[in-house]
């Protein structure tokens, strides 16, 4: 027999989203396995509510109360999996940490996610948003998941080539979005392990330290000491990370920015294209350390927008749109938000 399904009525999820936004779910359930969302799917009442699936809440900005049943993605374990010739492949549960995991890794001698240390949120979140960091993105080391079908109740298999990834975009967020529960991540890891050092921060690092040929262990400390130093703590200042993507232009706009801002940072990508620094862009317009009510545009990295203490969704969601025009206004580019607005 199975005990009954736990149901929060009411919960609050200010402590459950990195922003620290007031908000409370019609209904909350805690998913610790595959046969819980099973559960779900048969349970007559909540079968038919909609879901809303929570992982870190650390890519969220609640604006309202949730009306749906919020599926609290709790699914732990970590292994490895298989030792192949070309990689290892580690299998994780969803609601396990991502940065604790990038430090099981490297404790258990198995490289190759160091350069996402310090990501915020869950294992089973980083697929959804295919989060990525100093050259590397998660589809980079993707092998497979699993993921319980919400009308079905079945468990399917997804693959690379069946997830859709994009810059900060997979199926999850589109097609599958609020229709399947993520479980557990498979992630390769290539043998034999090769450092990713292709970023300037990186290069920097190398050229101060005299370190050509870093270890994994060394790049993780390097990364975790970059990211501490310009992006704040969500457990002292409430914030989702990153606000904004930063933006693919054509060579031609980039060439047309350059002519009239020489100084924007940009990088190129191998399509061609060209990747704009958003947290440049939103500096240049002047929004560092500035506020709207409670909300604002945290003081040492423009990319990072903040709770200075009982802000609202509305007050983010206001910000954010007053930095949209701006950037608009003055570069003719349209900043497109990272987190999911509820």
């Amino acid at each position: 027999m199975h005990t009954p399904l736990a149901v929060e009525h009411g919960a609050n999820l200010k402590q459950y989203n990195t922003f620290g936004l007031p908000s409370a779910a019609q209904a909350l359930v805690r998913i610790t396995s595959e046969s819980d969302v099973r559960r779900v799917v048969d349970d007559p009442a909540l079968g038919r509510a909609p879901k809303f699936i929570l992982g870190g809440g650390s890519n969220l900005v609640l604006t309202q109360d949730v009306q749906a049943c919020v599926l609290k993605v709790e699914v732990m374990g970590r292994r490895l999996l298989e030792t192949r010739d070309d990689a290892w492949i580690i299998e994780v549960g969803a609601g396990e940490s991502w940065h604790g995991t990038v430090e099981w890794t490297l404790d258990q001698g198995l490289p190759g996610l160091e350069n996402m240390a310090l990501v915020p949120g869950t294992v089973g979140a980083a697929p959804v948003q295919n989060i990525g960091a100093y050259g590397i993105e998660l589809k980079d080391r993707f092998e497979s998941l699993d993921a319980v079908d919400l009308i079905t109740g079945r468990t399917v298999t997804l693959r690379s080539e069946h997830c859709a990834f994009g810059y900060r975009d997979s199926i999850f967020k589109q097609l599958l979005a609020g229709k399947s529960v993520i479980t557990r991540v498979r992630l390769r890891l290539p043998r034999p392990w090769q450092p990713v050092l292709g970023y300037l921060e990186l290069e920097r690092k190398v050229a101060e330290t005299g370190l050509t040929e870093p270890d994994a262990r060394q790049i993780f400390d390097w990364i975790c000491g970059i990211r501490r130093a310009k992006l704040p703590d969500p457990a002292v200042v409430g914030n989702a990370g990153s606000f904004f993507k930063n933006p693919v232009v054509t060579p031609e706009q980039c060439r047309d920015i350059i002519s009239r801002d020489p100084e924007i940072v940009h990088y190129p990508m191998p399509d061609g294209t060209y990747k704009l620094a958003a947290g440049w862009m939103i500096d240049a317009c002047g929004w560092k350390g500035k506020s709207i009510g409670r909300a604002g545009v945290y003081e040492k990295q423009a990319l990072v927008l903040v709770n200075r203490g009982g802000a609202s969704g509305a007050e983010v969601v206001t910000l954010a749109r007053a930095i949209q025009e701006s950037v608009y206004g003055r570069f003719g580019i349209r900043l497109e938000p990272e987190p999911v607005v509820v």
